[in-house]
């Protein structure tokens, strides 16, 4: 009989770590989440915003998280494409609408801020959910006699190199236990290394500059996405006239374009809109993020289940990264929420089982057309553009195909986990 201190842990306090503790807590479970503590620095903000779908506002609805971030966020009412790419073979502009879908709206993107900090604010009024500050964890030892994980903090380990060797064997160095293991500790995942899963990575020549504007004219609630010989230009709305950039292009020009001044890159981003959203102002703090990809062989072995970037990374096209890791830790918390009620152990290998199977499809799938998508763009073989420009064709008028992938793009409904599905459902 395990005597750990809770049925589950988590490693990560990012969005993707603390949304599936508050899950796990949901469906019963007695949660420890470890990682750094929720402090703004003014002098380096967090530029990043993050288009979360339906499946996803619906979780955080549940979780009672929602209702401390909306008033942060903008809703996305239709995403429209733009073939900017220059080249002979050019996809028509397609734009889906929610409407077409019987939505009000795709969902809504928020600034990473608004949403980490209402996180820690859902986390810190759960009685199930106890947050430990750390700076990382160090260690991690799975001992399956004793139906455990044990985490070692790297705080521990300070106050080990403190002490003589008398005090260490009077001293009390705890490790926390857990059943269950969640990793939500990013691409460098520690949990991923000692469940000893190896994971398949691939680098692009690519990096996105991410920043906020504003803007003259009124952006409707319209994603645009125009896609660039590079890689895309996407503008994602905020409240106002404001919208958050995801700009897209070689490792060269992403330097070049993190070097301008604020005016400079006003002009650089009113060039390429070619006067969509009017004059463009105030820029804000730029950050600059090299693309890669990863895709973990497994998502979960030997007591510990893998979330977010641990388990998977994508380029930001599509909006799919952090929506993968919230249906990652919804899933986890069905497969947990299904031996509690029956009395199993919730970090049991039909746990772990049962958790891959819900997730193996969806998350190779979306790995594979984002990588794809992306190669095309970056592609001069004709046949590739041809691709493309057919498959925005057959999107532009054929609307059943249309509206399948409209309610595909946003999540799978035939293994949408249970805490992201109408209440209607439950």
């Amino acid at each position: 009989m395990s005597t750990a201190d809770a049925d589950c842990g988590v490693i990560g306090s990012g969005p993707a770590g603390l949304t599936a503790a508050l899950a796990l807590a949901e469906v019963g479970a007695s949660v420890i989440v470890t990682g750094p503590a929720f402090r703004p620095d003014p002098q380096r903000p967090d530029t990043r915003t993050t288009a979360i779908f339906s499946g996803g506002i619906a979780l955080l609805r549940r979780l009672r998280v929602w209702g401390r971030c909306a008033d942060a966020a903008a809703p996305l009412q239709a995403i429209r494409i733009i073939d900017d790419t220059g080249r002979l073979l050019r996809a028509p502009e397609t734009c889906f609408n929610a409407s077409e879908i019987g939505a009000d709206s795709f969902g809504y993107n928020i600034p990473n801020a608004a949403l980490v900090g209402a996180l820690h604010e859902a986390v810190a009024a759960s009685d199930a959910v106890r947050f430990i500050e750390t700076k990382k964890v160090t260690g991690i030892d799975i001992r399956h006699d004793q139906g455990a994980v044990f985490m070692t903090l790297a705080e521990s380990a300070m106050r080990q190199s403190e002490l003589r060797q008398d005090e260490l064997r009077q001293s009390e160095l705890r490790q926390i236990s857990t059943r269950l293991l969640a990793g939500a500790d990013g691409r460098s995942s520690i949990a991923r290394q000692a469940a000893g899963i190896a994971p398949y990575s691939w680098d692009y020549d690519q990096a996105a500059v991410v920043c906020s504007f504003n803007h003259q004219r009124g952006h409707d609630n319209i994603s645009t996405e125009f896609h660039r010989a590079n890689g895309p230009f996407t503008t994602i709305p905020l409240p106002g006239n404001m919208s958050s950039l995801v700009w897209v292009e070689s490792k060269q020009q992403a330097r070049h374009l993190q070097a301008l001044d604020d005016d400079a890159m006003a002009m650089a981003i009113e060039t390429l809109l070619g006067g969509l959203l009017g004059a463009i102002s105030n820029v804000g703090p730029r950050a600059h993020f090299p693309l890669s990809g990863m895709a973990a062989r497994s998502l979960a072995a030997n007591r510990i289940a893998l979330i977010g970037e641990a388990a998977h990374v994508v380029p930001p096209i599509g909006a799919q990264g952090l929506n993968l890791g919230f249906r990652d830790g919804a899933a986890l918390a069905d497969a947990v929420a299904d031996a509690l009620s029956q009395g199993r152990d919730p970090g049991s290998d039909a746990v772990l089982s049962q958790f891959r199977a819900a997730r193996r499809m969806d998350v190779l799938s979306r790995t594979l057309a984002i990588d794809l998508l992306n190669r095309t763009l970056l592609s001069n073989l004709l046949p590739a553009q041809a691709l493309r420009g057919a498959g925005l064709f057959a999107l532009n008028t054929i609307k059943p195909l249309r509206r399948f992938v409209m309610r595909e793009g946003l999540q799978p409904g035939s293994t949408l986990p249970r805490l992201m599905r109408p209440m209607a459902e439950m």
